[in-house]
C-alpha cells in the first residue's frame, strides 16, 4: 500500500464527521438548470389544423358507414323481393293450371270442387299474409321458405286430388271389363 492509502485508513473517522446536504446540491443543480417553458399544445395552430381534419374524416367516415350499411340494406331487399318473384312465377303459373285441370274435371261434383276451391283460397289468404310479413322485413329466408311450402302444399294437394280422380277412373273402367 502506498502512503496515502494508508493515511485514508488511518483517518477514516475524521472524513464520517461531515455529511453531504442533499438539499443544498440539489437547489445548487435546479438553480443551474434552464427550466423551460410549458408548451401548450391547445394553442398551437397546426394542432388545431390536424384536429379539424380528423374530425371531419372521423365525421365522413361515420356518414359513409351509414349510407352504405343503408344501400347494403337495400340491395339485399331487393334480391329478396327478386327471389319472391322469380318464386310466385314458377309456382303461380303450375298452381293455376292445375286448379284449371281441377275446375275442368267432369269427374268431380260441383260440391267437391267448391269445397276444394275454398281450400285452395285459405291457402291463398296464407300466402298474402306471408307476402305482407315479407314487406314488414322479418326474416326474410324463413317467410321465403314458408312462401315455397305454401305453393308446394297447394300443388301436392292438386296432384292428390287428381290422382284420386284417375285411380277412381281407372278402377271405373276395369270393372266395365269384367262383367
Amino acid at each position: 500500500m502506498d502512503d496515502f492509502e494508508k493515511y485514508i485508513k488511518e483517518n477514516r473517522y475524521l472524513f464520517d464527521e461531515h455529511r453531504a446536504d442533499k438539499s443544498k446540491i440539489w437547489d445548487n443543480i435546479e438553480s443551474r438548470l434552464n427550466t423551460p417553458k410549458p408548451i401548450i399544445l391547445w394553442r398551437s395552430p397546426v394542432l388545431k389544423i390536424a384536429a379539424s381534419i380528423l374530425i371531419l374524416v372521423g365525421a365522413f367516415s361515420i356518414i359513409n358507414i351509414f349510407f352504405n350499411s343503408e344501400f347494403h340494406h337495400k340491395s339485399h331487399n331487393n334480391i329478396v323481393n327478386q327471389e319472391l318473384r322469380d318464386i310466385d312465377t314458377y309456382y303461380k303459373d303450375l298452381v293455376a293450371f292445375q286448379v284449371q285441370l281441377v275446375k275442368n274435371n267432369s269427374k268431380l261434383q260441383e260440391e267437391e270442387k267448391e269445397k276444394f276451391l275454398s281450400f285452395m283460397d285459405e291457402l291463398d289468404e296464407e300466402y298474402n299474409s306471408l307476402k305482407l310479413e315479407m314487406t314488414k322485413n322479418l326474416n326474410n329466408e324463413y317467410i321465403l321458405e314458408a312462401i315455397v311450402n305454401n305453393y308446394k302444399k297447394r300443388i301436392e294437394l292438386i296432384e292428390n286430388l287428381l290422382n284420386q280422380i284417375n285411380n277412381s277412373k281407372k278402377t271405373n273402367e276395369n270393372e266395365g271389363y269384367i262383367l
